[in-house]
C-alpha cells in the first residue's frame, strides 16, 4: 500500500478508524492488534514505523516511542472489504509491554513459527562468524573453508539416511537437525540463504500442473 491508497479505504464503517493486525514478517507470528486513522496510517507509511491512533490517549502513538521496541514496516495490505489492515513488520524487540514477543503470548506456536526459527539460526551463525567467540564450533568450521563445510554436509546426509533405515525417530530428527545446521552454514559461505532454497521449491511448485 502507498499513501495514494489511503483515501480508498473504508473509513466510514469504523468512524474513521480501522483495525490493524501486525504480523512478524519473518516468523508470521501475530504480534498485536491496534487501530489507525488516516493520519496515523500516513505516518506509518512515511516513517516506516508502525503508528497507531490511541483511543485511550486520543492521539497518535508510535509503537516503541517509549520502549524503543519499534515495529519496522515491511508491507501494509488492506482486506477485501478495505476496512481492516494487515501490517507485516520487523520488531526491534518484544512487542508486548509484558516482555513477550507477541501481545497474545509466546506460548501460541504454529508450524510456520517453528520453521521460521531457521531465519534466527542464520542470524546466530552470522554473529558467530563476525565475533569468532572462543570455542565456537561455527567459527572454527567457517575458518576451515568451503571444502570442509561441504564435506560435513555430505557426512550428515549419510547419517540422516542411516538413521532413517536403522534407528528410532528421535535419532532421525537429531541427525536431520545436524544436516540443516551444516547446510545453512554452507549456503551462507556461498552468499546464499535458506530463503533462496525455499524460493526454488516455490517456483517448482508453481510450474507444476
Amino acid at each position: 500500500m502507498n499513501i495514494a491508497e489511503i483515501d480508498t479505504l473504508d473509513w466510514r464503517k469504523g468512524d474513521g478508524l480501522l483495525p490493524a493486525i501486525v504480523q512478524d514478517a519473518t516468523s508470521g507470528q501475530v504480534l498485536m492488534l491496534g487501530f489507525v486513522n488516516a493520519e496515523s496510517l500516513r505516518q506509518t507509511l512515511e516513517s516506516g514505523r508502525v503508528t497507531f491512533f490511541s483511543r485511550s490517549k486520543n492521539r497518535l502513538w508510535t509503537k516503541g516511542e517509549t520502549s524503543g521496541n519499534f515495529l519496522h514496516v515491511v508491507a501494509v495490505s488492506a482486506d477485501c472489504d478495505r476496512d481492516s489492515l494487515l501490517i507485516t513488520a520487523r520488531p526491534d524487540g518484544p512487542t508486548c509491554h509484558t516482555g513477550t514477543k507477541s501481545c497474545f503470548g509466546d506460548e501460541i506456536g504454529t508450524d510456520a513459527t517453528s520453521v521460521a526459527f531457521l531465519s534466527r539460526l542464520e542470524a546466530v551463525l552470522a554473529q558467530r562468524i563476525a565475533e569468532r567467540p572462543e570455542g565456537s564450533y561455527t567459527a572454527r568450521l567457517w575458518s576451515e573453508g568451503t571444502t570442509r563445510m561441504a564435506q560435513k554436509v555430505g557426512e550428515e546426509g549419510v547419517e540422516v539416511a542411516l538413521a532413517a533405515v536403522t534407528q528410532e525417530d528421535d535419532r532421525l530428527v537429531s541427525e536431520s537437525a545436524d544436516l540443516l545446521y551444516h547446510l545453512t552454514l554452507l549456503l551462507k559461505n556461498r552468499g546464499l540463504s535458506l530463503a533462496k532454497v525455499v524460493g526454488e521449491l516455490e517456483q517448482r511448485h508453481r510450474s507444476k500442473p
